[in-house]
């Protein structure tokens, strides 16, 4: 990633965008990545100042900070470095704080799922709310599927805080409501039950990596590795 350079397109001078500066703050590996490079060779393009890192210990001091499929715990120093920092989840805050949100909604059987940006706090998901939107599902998504209407929506949600700041800053709401958490998922939750049917285990069966993750099931002393894939039926 990040093979592209930074400083093709300078900032016009005495614009608005030479002097705001975007840091953006992912995983190494997140499979999110393809995509902002996408959003961050945009941002570029406009003539904003970019930083893209992979560790919290390497966020610079700037305007914004965008914190996006990012498993890392970032301390309160760090956040001070920059005046606002953004991240982007897939519930309604503050329901459906935690880990992997999206995924345990596709479990339960939701075709709707909100997606908010929103101040990072010192606790976890608990900033002041910016911004929603949601997925649409149909239901027949894989996890590849999902992860790109995941990043739509993401996207979207940056391109907009960006294209509105500061006057979106005004339109801050404080979270209100029942709170409710998901767990952190782990390659076990892929388990399958080989007495159930597909048709009983299809939501776990859209969720699950078939290389990070893939589904598997126990039967009489081994383990059975499962992978799904999808094709149009004409």
């Amino acid at each position: 990633m990040k093979d592209w350079d930074l400083t093709i397109y300078p900032p016009p001078p005495h614009s608005r965008c030479a002097a705001l500066s975007l840091t953006v703050l992912s995983d190494e590996n997140s499979w999110l990545n393809a995509w902002l490079e996408t959003l961050l060779a945009e941002w570029v393009n406009e003539g904003y100042r970019i930083n893209w890192v992979y560790h919290p210990a390497d966020i610079p001091q700037g305007e914004l900070c965008f914190m996006l499929s990012c498993s890392q715990i970032v301390k309160p120093n760090v956040l001070k470095r920059n005046k606002h920092n953004l991240v982007v989840h897939e519930s309604a805050l503050p329901r459906g704080k935690g880990w992997s949100p999206m995924t345990w909604q596709v479990l339960q059987g939701a075709d709707k799922i909100p997606v908010t940006l929103f101040e990072a706090g010192e606790a976890v998901d608990s900033g002041a709310l910016y911004l929603q939107d949601r997925m649409i599902l149909e239901g027949h998504e894989l996890v590849d599927e999902l992860r790109a209407k995941q990043a739509e929506v993401t996207l979207k949600l940056c391109r907009r805080f960006v294209s509105e700041y500061p006057e979106i800053l005004t339109q801050a709401i404080s979270q209100s409501g029942e709170e409710s958490y998901f767990n952190r998922r782990r390659p076990e939750d892929s388990r399958l039950d080989p007495q159930k049917t597909i048709a009983e285990q299809f939501e776990l069966l859209r969720v699950v990596d078939n290389t990070r993750y893939p589904a598997f099931f126990d039967w009489k002393g081994k383990r059975y590795t499962l992978k799904i894939e999808k094709q149009e039926l004409e």
